[in-house]
């Protein structure tokens, strides 16, 4: 089967995670992507977190999938010479070195858009170019910071808190891979390869928009109603931490379960919709506050809502999380089972969707990583192995037009 990006070639300039993510996306759909490596050691999350002596880590197989490894170092004059020769040949190139490294290298804008006019160069930053911390290095922490993220996240009588999911990393790659396929478009009707950068904190606050809308609703009025702190609590100048209440302003809540004594993860998350509120009556036995003008209305319900929480944990307290979701979602009422990494591991539907699934690996044996999140009705992404350092130099080079001699010669200098 034909794949959408075939024929597009990748040069993946990038490490750890932001722009592997990004790139091994496009290689998911059919781009041909080529991970530069330095010689003897690679990508750092190669050895990084290894649960196997000598293995890459599941850091490194996780983000790069589907790619080649060509090793390559590009201080050598032999190296750049390649590079060359790739630049001419491929579609785009994607890197996340710190501020001005590709210029030291001899690859500044100018001299790829010199052997290329229809490159398009792709970049990952901490932050846009001429913010005023542009040359302050970013990870995922620092980037859930400076986004916005951390100081609206966790319980407000605790300091700011970190999410697990990647929104500065993994989150930024998705946004560059759309700006790289616009890009491509573009060039469709241009000719022409252009610049295309995000920044990380940029890409964490696009995440964050609706905490933006509620800092000016609270300068307005000066209280966010679904909010934990209203009505009896107080609000300064700046949008709280709201522990678990939902973002889209029906209020929400983690509730215990069966259970929940020894098992940490025995809650389901509980959202009080407004046009939900009679089928959770009726769900709880409680079908007396459906008219009671003390619940009927969101508004009346809201300094009570914690008592409404007790009384659903009341009712939670004799059923399993998968339980009281399979009574609930009879009555269409927002609601999900705290799921662990292990149980979605384990999860059939997610294995039959290829949003799990299980590699083999030349080192490893088999191991198991997450597959395309997007679905297409005419593509099923094939997830194949991430591949061994410097697995395929002696392929991308023959591509390139290198002799076997020519190859050796490389060796022989250690330019690759």
């Amino acid at each position: 089967m034909t794949k959408p990006l075939e024929g597009i070639r990748i040069i993946d300039f990038t490490h750890v995670q932001a722009g592997p993510a990004c790139t091994q996306l496009l290689a998911w759909f059919g781009a041909d992507v080529i991970k530069v490596e330095r010689p003897g050691s690679g990508d750092v999350t190669r050895n990084q977190l290894r649960d196997i002596p000598d293995a890459d880590a599941l850091y490194f197989t996780m983000l790069n999938s589907n790619k080649k490894s060509l090793t390559l170092d590009t201080k050598k004059p032999e190296g750049k010479e390649v590079l060359e020769k790739l630049i001419r040949e491929s579609d785009v190139l994607v890197e996340n070195f710190g501020p001005g490294a590709l210029d030291r290298m001899g690859f500044s804008w100018e001299r790829l858009n010199e052997l290329n006019p229809k490159m398009i160069v792709a970049s990952v930053k901490g932050f846009s170019d001429g913010h005023h911390y542009d040359d302050l290095k970013v990870y995922e922490n620092v980037a859930q910071c400076a986004g916005g993220a951390a100081s609206t996240t966790g319980f407000w009588d605790g300091p700011p808190t970190i999410s697990a999911a990647a929104l500065g990393d993994s989150n930024t790659g998705m946004h560059l891979a759309i700006g790289i396929l616009t890009a491509l478009l573009g060039r469709d009707k241009t000719g022409k390869g252009q610049k295309v950068a995000v920044s990380m904190q940029d890409s964490v606050l696009n995440l964050c928009r609706v905490k933006l809308r509620d800092q000016q609703r609270l300068e307005r009025v000066g209280y966010l109603e679904e909010y934990p702190q209203y009505p009896h609590g107080e609000f300064s100048d700046v949008v709280p931490r709201g522990g678990n209440a939902g973002g889209g302003g029906q209020p929400g809540w983690v509730l215990k379960c069966k259970g929940w004594e020894t098992d940490p993860n025995a809650y389901i998350y509980f959202t009080i919709q407004g046009h939900a509120w009679e089928p959770i009556c009726k769900a709880l036995g409680k079908p007396e506050w459906i008219d009671d003008p003390a619940y009927k209305t969101a508004e009346a319900r809201q300094p009570h809502i914690f008592e409404i929480f007790k009384t659903i944990e009341g009712w939670l307290a004799d059923k399993t999380k998968f339980e009281a979701v399979d009574i609930l979602r009879k009555f269409d009422i927002p609601c999900a089972p705290v799921l662990t990494m292990k149980e979605l591991a384990n999860d059939p539907s997610l294995r039959a969707s290829g949003t799990i699934v299980e590699v083999p690996h030349k080192k490893r044996g088999s191991y198991l990583t997450v597959g395309s999140p997007i679905k297409f009705s005419d593509l099923k992404p094939e997830v194949t192995a991430s591949p061994l350092l410097g697995e395929h130099t002696e392929e991308v080079l023959a591509s390139l037009g290198y002799s076997k001699q020519d190859i050796f010669n490389l060796r022989e200098v250690k330019a690759v």
